[in-house]
C-alpha cells in the first residue's frame, strides 16, 4: 500500500471537530478511501498531510501507515506526489489523535 496513489474522502477536515468529541479540532484533513476495508470492517481512514486548507477530497500517495497496537485499524498518511515527510514529522501531526493510541508509524 506504501507508494500507491488513492483518493481520500475527506468527511473531517481541517479546522472541524470530531462528532463525539467537539473540543477535538482537527489540525489537518483527515477521512478514508472507498473500496478498502479497515480493520474495524470501515472503509480504510487517512490522515491527509501536505495541504493546508481544509479539502472534501484530496488524490495523493500512501507515504506511510500507522499501526496501532492496542486498537483494530491502522491509519494510512496520504501526501501530495513527490512529496515527503519524516517519521518525526508524521508523529507530530497526527499526534492530537494518535496519543490516545500505542502506535508505530511504517515507512
Amino acid at each position: 500500500m506504501i507508494g500507491d496513489k488513492v483518493k481520500v474522502i475527506v468527511d473531517r477536515p481541517l479546522g472541524s471537530s470530531h462528532p463525539k468529541y467537539p473540543d477535538l479540532v482537527y489540525p489537518i484533513n483527515y477521512g478514508y478511501i472507498e473500496g478498502i476495508v479497515g480493520g474495524d470492517g470501515e472503509w480504510q481512514d487517512a490522515y491527509v498531510l501536505g495541504i493546508d486548507v481544509p479539502v472534501s477530497e484530496f488524490h495523493g500517495v500512501v507515504i506511510a501507515v500507522i499501526h496501532r497496537k492496542n486498537d483494530c485499524e491502522d491509519k494510512w498518511v496520504v501526501a501530495p506526489n513527490r512529496v515527503s515527510f519524516t517519521r518525526d514529522e508524521i508523529k507530530l501531526a497526527v499526534h492530537f489523535q494518535e496519543q490516545y493510541f500505542k502506535s508505530e508509524i511504517l515507512m
